[in-house]
C-alpha cells in the first residue's frame, strides 16, 4: 500500500477472509497484534491473529501482508500455521485496546476520561512497517446494562491519549462484542477461549442471556464453569435455563452439590425437573446425553403441523430433522411413543396428512440407560442424525442427537485439538508433534 492510502480502521478488519495471492482464502482476521512502545509513540503493529477453517488461531506478520482492501487481506503465501500464542510485551487490540477508558492529555497533563470505541492503522511511508496512529474515543460516562453510552465521539491522535500501558480496571466489552456480532456461537466461543480470564468475564458479563447461554455450550468444561461462577447466582440459573437442557445437565453436573442445589432453587420448576432428571443419568448413556425438548406431535397433528415446529429457528438441525408422535400428554416423558416422522417424509406428503399416517414405527428406540458404544452404533447402522429415548413404559423421555454423541466420543480436549495443514490445503491432526510458539516474525 502506498503512502497515499487511507488508513484504515480495525472494526472494519474483523471477520474480514485473508487470501493468499492465488485467492484461495487462508482464514479470517480475528485481532490484531501490536506492541506499545514508550512515551507517546503510536505503537508497532506486528501482525494479525488469523482462524484457519480448523478454528486454529496462527499469527501473520504484517511483513506478509501485500494489501488491506475491499474487505479482504492479501498475503505473500508463505504462511507459518504454528499455533498463536501472545507474548508477554504483546497486546492485542479487540481483545485489550478497545472498550478502555483513556485520558485525553491537556497541557501535558491527563485531562477527562475517555472511551476507546476503535483505533486506526497506516502502513508508514516506504516502509513496509505498520502502526496504530489514531484513536476513536466517546468522551462522557460508560455505557452500562441499565445504560446507554451517549456523548461526543471524536478521533485523535494516539499521542493525545494516555492510559493504555496501564493495567485496565473495569474494561467494557461493547466495542468488542459490536465487532464480533455476526460471529456464530462457535466462533464467538473460540474468541472468549483465547481472551484473558478478566477480558472474558466482561465479554460473558455484556452478553444477553441467549446468547451467552449459546456460546457456553461451544465452550471447554473448564471456561463453562469459570464464566458461571463470576455470574450473579440468578442470572446463572437464567442462563443455564436457556441452554440446551442436556448441556445445562452437564454443566451443572461438574458443580459442587450445594451449588447445584442453589441454582436448581432460582430455576422455573419445570426446568429444574428437567435437568433433575437428566442428571439421575449416567453421563454416558442415552438417558444422560438426551435432550427432554424434542418435537413432540400428537397423532392427530397434519404435516403442516409438523413443518410449522420444524421451522422454529431456536432448533438445531438434528432436532429439526424429524418429529415424534405419542400420545397424550405430549411434554417429555410423554405417553405412549408411537413412531417417528422423517422430515423429508413431511415434504413429500399433502399438508392436510396426518402423522400418524406417515410413522415410522420399525426403528427400534434407544433405551435410557443404553451405553454409549451401543448409541453410536445405532447412530451409523441407521445413518440416523437424531434418535428417541423411551422407557420401558413406553413412553418419549427424549432424543439423542449426532452432536452429542460425537462430543462425548471425542477426547475431553477436543476442542484443543491441534492441526497442521497439509501441502493440499486440507487439515491433519498434530498429535505427538512439538508446536511450540509462533516463531519467527521476521
Amino acid at each position: 500500500m502506498a503512502a497515499g492510502a487511507p488508513r484504515i480502521f480495525v472494526s472494519h478488519l474483523a471477520g474480514v477472509p485473508v487470501f493468499d495471492p492465488n485467492g484461495d482464502q487462508v482464514g479470517r482476521v480475528r485481532d490484531l497484534v501490536v506492541m506499545l512502545r514508550v512515551g507517546r509513540r503510536p505503537p508497532r503493529v506486528l501482525g494479525l491473529v488469523v482462524e484457519l477453517s480448523t478454528r486454529r488461531r496462527i499469527f501473520l506478520p504484517m511483513t506478509r501482508v501485500t494489501g488491506i482492501e475491499s474487505g479482504q487481506v492479501i498475503t505473500t503465501g508463505v504462511v507459518n500455521v504454528r499455533r498463536f500464542e501472545q507474548r508477554p510485551t504483546e497486546r492485542l487490540v479487540f481483545g485489550e485496546l478497545l472498550d478502555r477508558r483513556v485520558s485525553l492529555v491537556e497541557t501535558g497533563e491527563p485531562g477527562e476520561e475517555v472511551t476507546v470505541l476503535d483505533v486506526s492503522l497506516r502502513q508508514l511511508p516506504a516502509r513496509r512497517d505498520w502502526e496504530i496512529d489514531r484513536v476513536f474515543v466517546r468522551k462522557g460516562k460508560k455505557a452500562s446494562a441499565f445504560r446507554r453510552a451517549r456523548g461526543e465521539t471524536l478521533t485523535v491522535e494516539w499521542s493525545a491519549v494516555t492510559g493504555f500501558s496501564l493495567e485496565e480496571q473495569g474494561q467494557g466489552a461493547e466495542s468488542l462484542l459490536a465487532t464480533f456480532e455476526q460471529l456464530r456461537p462457535a466462533d464467538l466461543a473460540n474468541v472468549l477461549h483465547h481472551l484473558s480470564a478478566k477480558r472474558r468475564a466482561e465479554v460473558a458479563a455484556a452478553l444477553d442471556d441467549d446468547r451467552l447461554a449459546d456460546v457456553l455450550e461451544e465452550l471447554p468444561e473448564d471456561d463453562q464453569i469459570e464464566i458461571l461462577g463470576k455470574l450473579k447466582e440468578e442470572r446463572a440459573a437464567d442462563v443455564l435455563e436457556a441452554m440446551d437442557p442436556d448441556d445445562a445437565a452437564d454443566l451443572l453436573a461438574e458443580l459442587p452439590t450445594a451449588d447445584q442445589e442453589r441454582l436448581l432453587s432460582l430455576m422455573e420448576p419445570a426446568d429444574a425437573a428437567d435437568m433433575r432428571r437428566l442428571m439421575a443419568y449416567e453421563e454416558h448413556t442415552a438417558g444422560g446425553l438426551m435432550t427432554t425438548e424434542p418435537i413432540v406431535l400428537r397423532p392427530d397433528a397434519t404435516v403442516a403441523d409438523a413443518l410449522a415446529r420444524v421451522r422454529n429457528p431456536d432448533l438445531s438441525p438434528a432436532l429439526a430433522a424429524q418429529v415424534y408422535v405419542c400420545r397424550p400428554p405430549d411434554e417429555t416423558p410423554t405417553g405412549k411413543y408411537l413412531g417417528t416422522v422423517h422430515f423429508q417424509r413431511l415434504l413429500r406428503d399433502p399438508p392436510y396428512t396426518l402423522v400418524s399416517a406417515l410413522l415410522d414405527d420399525d426403528l427400534q428406540a434407544l433405551a435410557p440407560d443404553a451405553a454409549l458404544p451401543v448409541v453410536a452404533g445405532f447412530f451409523a447402522t441407521y445413518d440416523m442424525v437424531a434418535a428417541p429415548v423411551v422407557n420401558e413404559a413406553g413412553s418419549l423421555l427424549g432424543a439423542v442427537t449426532v452432536d452429542d454423541v460425537l462430543d462425548h466420543m471425542l477426547p475431553e480436549d477436543w476442542r484443543e485439538t491441534e492441526f497442521h495443514l497439509d501441502e493440499d490445503g486440507t487439515a491433519a491432526g498434530a498429535e505427538g508433534e512439538g508446536v511450540g510458539p509462533h516463531g519467527s516474525r521476521a
